[in-house]
């Protein structure tokens, strides 16, 4: 390697991946949550027309965002096994994903 070429660090990747897992289980919690809870319900209708769906998007946004920028500034110099990290977002995403199941969140009704 010469002394001008530059690695590449992983944990930025990493950091992105992971927090779409934590944005999709954040989508998956606040359906669920939404009908565990009136209250948590009333709270995510932001946009009337749209009801408590604009609240549980917005939500999902922002813990996607705030992960990103948090995970993203603690492994931007590191390097991530991208291996580890796509298995941790499927697991995230899969979790979400059941989560916004009909049949599971409303075993919850």
């Amino acid at each position: 390697m010469s002394a001008d070429t530059k690695t590449i660090k992983s944990g930025p990747g990493a950091a992105a991946m992971i927090s779409a897992g934590i944005g999709s289980l954040f989508l998956g919690l606040m359906t669920t949550g939404a009908v565990i809870s009136v209250d948590l319900k009333n709270a995510l209708s932001l946009y009337a027309p749209a009801g408590p769906l604009s609240g549980k998007t917005t939500v999902a946004f922002a813990a996607w965002l705030l992960s990103w920028v948090i995970l993203g500034t603690i492994w931007k110099d590191k390097d991530f096994n991208f291996s580890r990290a796509f298995t941790i977002t499927l697991i995230l995403v899969g979790i979400g994903f059941l989560l916004t199941f009909p049949p599971i969140f409303e075993a919850f009704e």
